[in-house]
């Protein structure tokens, strides 16, 4: 990689080259321990004398801004004091949409791994450690052949055909979807597959309803969009069909473990849903996040294989069944929207990564997603009947468990009055990581309550960790 230089005319070369160097290191663009060319191939490149490029780097040298190493070579100083830039004069012309970004509220971003805790119960984060290296190597190294034989050019915007295939076969089998490829829109991760929808559903001013409490960047992607929300409170049975507005254009739901509750949606609910969408014309968004961990109960159709009238798009997620770092997710899109999504991607990014899309269908043929989730569903199950229990025995006084019957996190309904904050900080400070249920009230007043993410911690933490919290709420008394 060249260092970029521009040297015009044929004076004060040296003051010339002195002074880009010099404002590069000292602003940053030069980074510290970074190597400079030898002189004599950067004179060669900007045409002029090898001396003049010495007596450069000398003087900058003598200032303590490059160091020499016998034998290695010119380098950044390890330790150089930046210049400080000073804020524009005039504020910008689009100051006021920058600070709304700016100051978006995040709630569900997570922390950098130096910051977490020893015992985690963050929330929608899986079993990391179950990972199947092994398998996804070898699928990689598939995918990187394919690349190699296909001379690794752009590819389609709703993916590559045999992930598309897959994904219909994966979702037709475990969640009773009917669906062809064709419906198929591969995403990065779930939340490229909400904004897709929003963009391509939603105009500014038209309403859209949401679960409340729900997931906060579900609202957040809608309302970028311009939507009007209506929050539509849940009960035991789901979302309050009565509650949704005659002119909602999209309803976004989680009937299979509702965020962040967790109870199923009723059958009878859903049938209600579903009738209530074709009554207004309104697009049904079901985000099946993590329904695959099934622990009791006879199995429920998703929402989309329930619906005969094209109202329902669901929206997948490979994050929570592999990984998050593979980013990949997936929109079944209703025939009369389908090709809009797919256009709509193809603006946005043009399309996901090819070789993690071939690797992830090699992944499925070859029967490893299903292999994994067996695993996991196992390590999940233990730990979700260590949590009941403990809540069911020391921790009852304080906290009720809200039912679940899938998923990797299940809510925590306070008994009692609890100062919320002083909990979290106290905990916070016998390094267990707990998490409250209040940021994702948004139209009513919040629950108490924690949600208990049981994916990254360990089942032998388990009581380790809730001994913590328990010795904490008795020391608030």
């Amino acid at each position: 990689m060249e260092l970029h230089v521009v040297i015009t005319g044929d004076k004060d070369l040296s003051g010339q080259l002195y002074r880009q160097l010099h404002d590069a290191i000292r602003t940053g663009r030069l980074a510290a321990d970074e190597q400079l060319p030898p002189s004599r191939l950067l004179a060669e490149r900007l045409g002029i004398s090898r001396k003049t490029v010495s007596e450069v780097y000398a003087r900058l040298t003598f200032e303590k801004l490059l160091v020499g190493r016998v034998g290695v070579g010119t380098f950044v100083a390890p330790q150089v004091p930046a210049r400080v830039t000073l804020a524009p004069a005039r504020p910008l012309a689009s100051h006021a949409a920058v600070e709304k970004w700016r100051t978006l509220a995040l709630p569900l971003r997570h922390p950098p791994a130096a910051g977490s805790a020893r015992y985690e119960f963050i929330g929608g984060s899986p079993a990391i450690e179950l990972f199947p290296h092994a398998d996804w190597r070898r699928c990689t190294l598939h995918a990187l052949r394919e690349n190699a034989r296909t001379r690794a050019l752009y590819g389609p915007a709703e993916g590559q055909p045999e992930l598309r295939e897959a994904i219909a076969r994966h979702v037709g089998f475990a969640r009773g979807v009917r669906c062809r490829p064709q419906q198929v829109v591969v995403t990065n991760g779930a939340q490229q597959a909400l904004a897709l929808l929003a963009r391509v559903l939603v105009e500014p001013g038209s309403t859209a309803a949401v679960e409340d409490p729900g997931y906060p960047q579900a609202q957040l992607i809608l309302g970028a969009n311009g939507a009007r929300l209506v929050g539509v409170p849940v009960d035991a049975e789901g979302i309050v069909v009565d509650a949704i507005p005659a002119d909602a254009r999209l309803v976004y739901v989680t009937p299979s473990h509702q965020f962040p509750l967790g109870m199923p949606m009723s059958e009878q609910r859903r049938r209600a849903l579903l009738a209530r969408a074709g009554e207004i014309g309104a697009i049904v968004v079901e985000d099946d996040y993590d329904s695959e961990f099934r622990y009791e109960g006879r199995p429920t159709d998703s929402l989309q294989g329930m619906d005969d009238s094209g109202n329902v798009a669901l929206v997948g997620s490979f994050s929570k069944t592999v990984s998050p770092s593979l980013r990949l997710g997936y929109v079944i899109a209703p025939p009369a929207v389908a090709e809009a999504v797919a256009n709509m991607k193809h603006l946005v990014d043009w399309h996901t990564p090819t070789q993690t899309q071939v690797a992830l269908a090699k992944f499925m043929a070859d029967g490893d997603l299903q292999r994994h989730i067996r695993r996991c569903h196992a390590a999940y199950a233990e730990r979700r009947e260590r949590l009941r229990a403990r809540f069911a025995d020391d921790l009852a006084p304080w906290f009720e468990l809200v039912p679940t019957v899938a998923g990797f996190h299940m809510a925590a309904l306070a008994r009692r009055a609890i100062d919320m904050p002083t909990l979290l900080n106290l905990a916070r400070r016998v390094d267990v990581g707990l998490y409250p249920l209040a940021g994702f009230y948004r139209f009513q007043p919040p629950r108490d309550g924690l949600m208990l993410g049981f994916g990254v911690i360990a089942a032998a933490d388990i009581d380790p960790a809730l001994d913590r919290v328990r010795d904490v709420l008795q020391q608030m008394g």
